[in-house]
């Protein structure tokens, strides 16, 4: 990332192309508090001034992630709604829990309604005011499927999919993010102490050594490779019989 100032021009460019071709007016883009989140609000409200919308959607989340978006939402006057979607979210899945005991439930299929009620959000705002959603996920996470189907993984622009970890962490200094968005360790805060490390089993820069074609530890690739292997079915578009 030798020039930050002109791949700072080349996204928000490329964003205002992509809308533009798509015959809609603006973007959309769901606010985490989060450093990729950040990012990319930044960037679609550069590329639409009058034509961007954030959206703040806790759902049983740390109060720190809510007060985060909403300090860089203010900070670069980013207009946004804040919606809380926990009691959405309790009578979701109590709905579809009702004859199930507690313990048949599966953290992670609780935890994936998170994603998927955001993107619900975000799909309404959208068609509302003519606008494309902004996913948040970069390169690092596509690459081991470390996002929602459908949830997270759900949206029509991906600026930061070339992007590795690191690069993006980068680019956040450069456009003036909030150290403490940063720094903080990154999290799809879908339980409390829940971090994209911990879940991965690998850190953002094994990861990112391997995918800029850096040598790792044989028993970090192979982890990696593995994710790859399970998770391709997220980047592909469903399988069609071929007769």
């Amino acid at each position: 990332m030798d020039n930050l100032e002109e791949l700072e021009r080349k996204l928000v460019s490329w964003l205002q192309e992509r809308v533009v071709q798509a015959g809609a007016k603006g973007t959309v883009v769901g606010l985490s508090g989060g450093l990729d989140s950040a990012v990319v609000a930044v960037l679609c409200q550069k590329a639409f001034p009058q034509e961007n919308l954030a959206v703040i959607m806790p759902c049983h989340s740390m109060e720190e992630d809510a007060a985060h978006a909403k300090l860089l939402a203010e900070e670069f006057g980013i207009p946004y709604r804040l919606l809380t979607l926990d009691t959405v979210y309790d009578s979701m899945l109590a709905l579809l829990t009702e004859d199930m005991a507690g313990d048949e439930v599966l953290a992670i299929a609780r935890a994936n309604l998170k994603p998927r009620l955001r993107m619900l959000v975000l799909y309404f705002y959208a068609a509302q005011h003519n606008y494309l959603v902004v996913g948040t996920s970069n390169r690092s996470e596509i690459a081991v499927g470390y996002f929602t189907k459908y949830g997270d993984g759900g949206a029509d622009l991906l600026p930061l999919g070339n992007l590795v970890k690191t690069e993006v962490v980068a680019l956040a200094s450069h456009l003036g993010i909030p150290r403490e968005i940063i720094e903080k360790p990154p999290s799809g805060g879908l339980w409390p102490g829940q971090t994209d490390e911990a879940e991965m089993g690998i850190s953002y820069r094994d990861l990112d050594a391997y995918l800029k074609g850096g040598k790792i530890d044989p028993l970090v690739q192979a982890r990696i490779e593995d994710l790859q292997r399970k998770s391709q079915h997220k980047r592909e578009r469903p399988p069609i019989p071929d007769f």
